[in-house]
């Protein structure tokens, strides 16, 4: 079983960045698919990005193509997600997890693994 833990989450004001780290507790870790979803209050969890397990193929929802980079370190048994230009509708608890499938995918039911989220503030 792999263990998720996020981190660096916080308050910024519109137009700022922020990176979010997802530390696994595992070596395993380089051989799954990774994804960050978040959650709004009041609203259903979302896709955000995916990566697959080297990092050469990455996904993006619509809303954050070209403002958010997912990237990964196996190495370090990290993955972690630069956000860019954030706006107030960023505002959520983002949530890190592992699909063993080896597929990229956007459903977040299918994924297997998550962390405990962590919360991003974007003020206007």
């Amino acid at each position: 079983q792999v263990q998720l833990v996020e981190s660096g989450g916080g308050s910024v004001q519109a137009g700022g960045s922020q990176r979010l780290s997802c530390a696994a507790s595992d070596r395993t870790f380089s051989r799954y698919y990774m994804g960050w979803f978040r959650q709004a209050p009041g609203k259903e969890r979302e896709f955000v990005a995916a990566i697959n397990w080297s990092g050469s193929s990455t996904y993006y929802a619509d809303s954050v193509k070209g403002r958010f980079t997912i990237s990964r370190d196996n190495a370090k048994n990290t993955a972690y997600l630069q956000m860019s230009s954030l706006k107030p509708e960023d505002t959520a608890v983002y949530y890190c997890a592992v699909d063993v499938s080896r597929i990229l995918r956007t459903d977040w039911s299918e994924y297997d693994y998550w962390g405990q989220g962590t919360q991003v503030t974007v003020s206007s």
